[in-house]
């Protein structure tokens, strides 16, 4: 799979002749970046910044004004919807369900794009939506309803749902930013198994500490233009966090075992 975003510019609203419209003022301005197999790709920046307006044109949720996304060498743009979800999926930073479909049925909801119409899901499709579930260490709640599972397990859920899509490339926006500190640690750490089978995951967060443990590569954001882009250690630096944040920050080094992470801190 191979993901690229040519020269990307975004505005919200109509343009009009006043120069300081609202819509003349990009929220995406020339962004350009690729990914391939078995990235981990963590975009950081302030909020309002454009990195879910980002996602959402490489989702093809919104049609970009400038530029363009190609997927395998393809626009984005012109696979149908159905084709799409094949390839991609997407991973929202929060889901409340708004029936109390089992979580089974709502992991099954991931083979939607691969039915008829009116096509039920079959028995292969349940074996393959256990499977993904114990694989996640969730089988245990298929027959929970999914408004009465924790926030984590929910979150798991989701990433169930979208290894059932058979996509290979998953965008997440966000995902760990409502969980605690435990189901944050477990779900990252689902992720990073997901990364060794050749996945490649785009991720959006506000949290440097889990770009710099997770991440192959980080994407820095300001202004809807890219400040950044390599690895954790050449970007998370003290600089680009302060140009970022607008707050001083600390970049050390933690000893936990025998490994070393480095972790950011604001300086009070």
């Amino acid at each position: 799979m191979k993901l690229e975003v040519k020269d990307l510019s975004f505005s919200y609203g109509l343009r009009s002749a006043r120069p300081q419209s609202f819509g003349d003022q990009k929220v995406l301005n020339g962004v350009s970046f690729s990914a391939g197999d078995g990235e981990i790709i963590f975009f950081l920046g302030p909020n309002g910044v454009g990195k879910s307006t980002l996602f959402k044109c490489m989702l093809g949720f919104l049609k970009p004004q400038g530029g363009e996304v190609l997927i395998n060498g393809k626009n984005a743009l012109s696979y149908r919807r159905q084709d799409l979800s094949k390839i991609l999926a997407y991973i929202p930073q929060s889901y409340s369900p708004v029936f109390n479909h089992t979580v089974l049925d709502s992991v099954l909801m991931g083979v939607t794009s691969q039915l008829g119409v009116f096509e039920m899901p079959g028995k292969e499709h349940v074996e393959k939506a256990l499977e993904v579930m114990k694989e996640l260490g969730i089988e245990h709640l298929s027959d929970r309803g999914s408004m009465k599972i924790s926030g984590g397990e929910r979150q798991l859920m989701l990433l169930a749902r979208a290894m059932v899509q058979d996509a290979s490339l998953f965008v997440m926006d966000e995902m760990a930013a409502n969980l605690d500190f435990g189901n944050s640690f477990r779900v990252m750490q689902r992720v990073l198994q997901l990364r060794d089978k050749g996945y490649t995951m785009l991720i959006s967060t506000h949290n440097p500490d889990h770009a710099f443990r997770y991440a192959s590569r980080v994407i820095a954001m300001k202004d809807g233009e890219l400040l950044a882009d390599g690895k954790p250690e050449d970007v998370l630096t003290e600089e680009v966090m302060e140009s970022l944040y607008s707050i001083d920050v600390a970049v050390n080094t933690v000893n936990v075992g025998k490994s070393q992470y480095k972790v950011c801190t604001p300086v009070f």
